[in-house]
């Protein structure tokens, strides 16, 4: 079965240094606490608000240790009034055993706010 796993973080400047740290950080995050294997994966998609355009997160994935052939994908998040500025999200597609509820979402620094019912699970 697919499942989707949802991680996201912020950056304090919108620099391909901030960039790369952030989504480095958060997808290691999800691939560790979900014991992702790169084989099992379907394909990743970040997407990213209107203030963060100085690199490309994509890139930073398929750095990765055995990710070279996972299909990654960078698209804008719609700009909602009042949405939080800064985002990184990403969407793991993994084929996976796991119940929704076993799945472990990973929501870093300001972005703890788009799922605070989810932050400890």
């Amino acid at each position: 079965m697919i499942r989707g796993i949802r991680g996201a973080i912020t950056i304090e400047h919108n620099t391909e240094e901030d960039i790369q740290s952030a989504t480095e950080r958060v997808a290691k995050a999800v691939i560790a606490e979900n014991n992702i294997n790169p084989d099992s994966v379907t394909s990743v998609f970040i997407s990213v608000t209107d203030d963060v355009n100085a690199g490309f997160p994509a890139k930073v994935i398929r750095q990765f240790e055995g990710w070279k052939y996972v299909p990654v994908m960078c698209m804008k998040e719609i700009s909602v009034p009042g949405s939080l500025p800064k985002c990184i999200r990403v969407m793991f597609h993994v084929n996976t055993e796991a119940a929704q509820d076993e799945i472990k979402h990973i929501y870093l620094d300001g972005a703890i706010v788009l799922r605070p019912d989810l932050h400890n699970s």
